[in-house]
Order: C-alpha cells, then structure tokens, then sequence
C-alpha cells in the first residue's frame, strides 16, 4: 500500500478549507452550535383555532417542526400578559391567565414529547439537542402577574418560569416602562419592585430589562447582584426607539455581566418609513378592540383575524437581515462579544426579511459568517453568553442560599 505523504495531505486539507463556501461554513456552525432564542410569545398561538406545534403551520412563526428546520435548539416561550388593572380584582385575573398560559405551553410539549421538552437549566439545553429534542423554557413578560404578591415569583418559579421582564409598555407595581403614555410613576423602580429584584436574585430567577424605562434600568444595574439580560431589544444609536438601549447602558450592561439579545422585530431594528394609511388603520383597530385582555378567547380570534388581514392589506417595508446584523455590529463595537445575543420576538411582531419565521434562523449565521465572525464568536452569539449569563443567575443563587 502507498503512503500519502504528509504534504500532500496538507496540502490536500489546505484546498479543502480554501473550498468551502459562506454558504456551507454558515450550516455547518449553525449545526454545530447550540442556538437559543430567548424570547417569543408562540404561547398566544396556543389558543388560536387550528395551530399545532407539532406540525408545520402557516400561521404564525415558531412551531417544533420549524424549529428543526431553522436548526433553533431552545426557546423562550413568554408567558405574555398586557397590563391591565392594578387592582386586587386584576391582579387575581392576571395571576390566573397567567398559570393559564404556562399550562398551555406544558400540555403542548407534554403531546409531542417525541420533538420538544420543558428545560429549567442550562445543562438541559445541551441535553436536549443531544436527544434530538427542541428546548422549551419558560420566562414571563411582564411582571403584572405578580401583583403586589412577592410569594408569587416563588409560585412561578417552582413552575419553570426562569426570567421575568419586569414590565411591558405601561407602568406596573414594580416599575416604570420605557412605554407609559403618562410618564414616570417612580423614576425608577417602586420600593416593592427593589423587593422582586432581592427575590428573584435569592431564587436564581433571571431580570429581564426590556421593556423597562432608562430610570428603572439604571436602578436595576445598582441593586442586582447577578447579571440580567434584556431578553429581546436592539441598539439605540442604530433606531431610536425608547424601547431600545443606548451606549452608555450597553456599557452598563458588559459591566453587569449580562446580556442584550438582539431583537428582530423591524420597527426596533430601523425606523419604519411613513405609512400613514397603515398607521390610521391600525389605530383605529386598537380602539376598537382597545380591552383585548378583558375579552374571550373567541372575541380574541376575532381581533387576530382583523389584525393580520390589515397587515395583509398594508403590508410594511421590513428591515432585513443585514440590518439585524448592523445592530450585533455595535453591541459588538460598544459592549463587546460576550454581551450579545438573540430574542427574535416572534409571534409578538418579530421577523424581517430573510428571516420572517424560526425555519430562517440560519440566515442570521450566514450573515455573520459573511461579515468575519468566527464560530466561537458566533456560539457566543447564538447561545454561549446568555447561557453563561443563566449559570452565573443560578449559581450565585445556591451560593448564597
């Protein structure tokens, strides 16, 4: 038998290397890494009329079968309340839709057990991919459900729930939003609010800072002792949106340990281009199905009926792909690597071209591949820094327990 010589086989190894294309490089990282998404609100999809996640559907934009396909690993599927009334009455309500929804998304893994399961740690994940299985986890956006009860994060945890955005676009009892049309209720967080901050730290529940008001944020960095992440959000300088952070709490946040994962929803990625007919359509939609959270779930069949044949009607110009990728750019350029990564939003009005559902996450890495990323750089993007960001939430958690 003839030997190859050394030589020729770096050589050989060398035109291999030199062969592979963005293309194949892209699926062969995205494979290769463990992808998480920390944020979607598929729990809604839960209700609508003929979804199924174990199939693949047309509606909506994450379901396990598209999962598979857009290589996603694990997912953060929210349990989603918009604020509603802080009253006992209310609160009561929110804390019953709110075991309502984490039922949901239980019952839905527990029939196709075969593609998906609950996950509660990081290890899970990687387990999981190893069997084959989507990893789901549970946060909550929106701390509405917790009411002026801080027993209730106990509750929720020992549920599964492992991060809570504190609030959504409106105030709440725990702090101000980036959102509120009245304004600063606190300028900051409510002394009950620095209560669930001790409590989720205590429990090893990670802090959640989208949606929150610059105020709160700063608030927030001050008094936790473990890293928080800010589940889906974009960079401020990019698309100045109130919802978005600038430089200086990016910085803040590297300082923190923790974490912003990139949102993808367009119009917090670019600002959106005039449309006024759109505009006026849609706000008229939201008058008239303005007390959504008080309505049955057929009534809400009906608003989301409405809702997506206006988008269809007026469709808007979306941010692409590369726009996406600008925004992990700057986090990159201000942050730094190890505080970037990904919250699509899906299902609550994320996606953009070349990545409108989960079935299209690999285009993200494609991009990144064709801007000189590397794969370790990518895997701290696609999953490494949040990942470090849970351990360091849980372990500091057992250590001081």
């Amino acid at each position: 038998m003839k030997l190859i010589p050394l030589v020729l086989i770096c050589l050989l190894l060398l035109v291999s290397c030199q062969t592979e294309t963005a293309e194949s490089k892209a699926a062969r990282i995205h494979d290769k890494v463990l992808t998480v998404d920390t944020h979607c609100d598929t729990p809604m999809m839960l209700f609508s009329r003929g979804f199924d996640p174990g199939k693949r559907n047309e509606n909506g934009r994450v379901d396990f079968v598209r999962m598979k396909e857009g290589g996603m690993d694990a997912m953060f599927f929210a349990a989603f309340l918009g604020q509603g009334p802080r009253t006992a009455e209310g609160n009561e309500r929110a804390k019953a839709k709110a075991f309502e929804i984490i039922d949901s998304v239980y019952a839905a893994v527990e029939r196709y057990s075969d593609l998906a399961e609950i996950c509660t740690t990081p290890d899970d994940a990687y387990r999981a991919e190893q069997e084959g299985k989507r990893a789901i986890y549970l946060g909550m956006e929106n701390g509405y459900p917790v009411g002026n009860d801080l027993n209730l994060i106990q509750s929720y945890y020992d549920r599964g729930v492992r991060y809570i955005t504190l609030c959504h676009t409106a105030n709440n009892d725990i702090c101000d939003s980036s959102t509120d049309r009245k304004g600063s209720e606190y300028n900051g967080l409510s002394s009950f609010g620095e209560s669930v901050l001790n409590e989720m730290n205590r429990l090893g529940m990670i802090i959640d800072v989208s949606h929150i008001s610059d105020s709160s944020f700063y608030d927030v960095i001050r008094l936790s002792n473990a890293p928080v992440i800010a589940s889906h959000s974009c960079a401020r300088s990019l698309c100045d949106n109130p919802r978005n952070m600038d430089d200086d709490m990016l910085n803040k946040l590297a300082e923190n340990g923790g974490v912003i994962q990139m949102c993808i929803l367009s119009d917090y990625v670019k600002t959106p281009e005039p449309y006024p007919a759109r505009d006026s359509a849609f706000t008229v939609l939201r008058e008239k199905f303005h007390d959504y959270d008080e309505m049955t779930e057929d009534e809400k069949q009906v608003v989301r009926s409405e809702w997506s044949e206006l988008g269809k009607k007026y469709p808007r110009k979306l941010a692409n792909v590369s726009d996406v990728v600008n925004h992990i750019d700057h986090i990159v350029k201000v942050a730094g690597i190890d505080h970037v990564g990904i919250g699509t939003d899906f299902d609550g009005g994320g996606g953009v071209e070349g990545c409108e559902d989960v079935s299209q996450m690999g285009n993200i890495t494609l991009e990144l591949v064709k801007r000189g990323y590397t794969e370790k750089e990518i895997e701290k993007i696609w999953g490494g820094n949040f990942m470090r960001v849970f351990r360091e939430v849980q372990d500091q958690a057992e250590e001081n327990s």
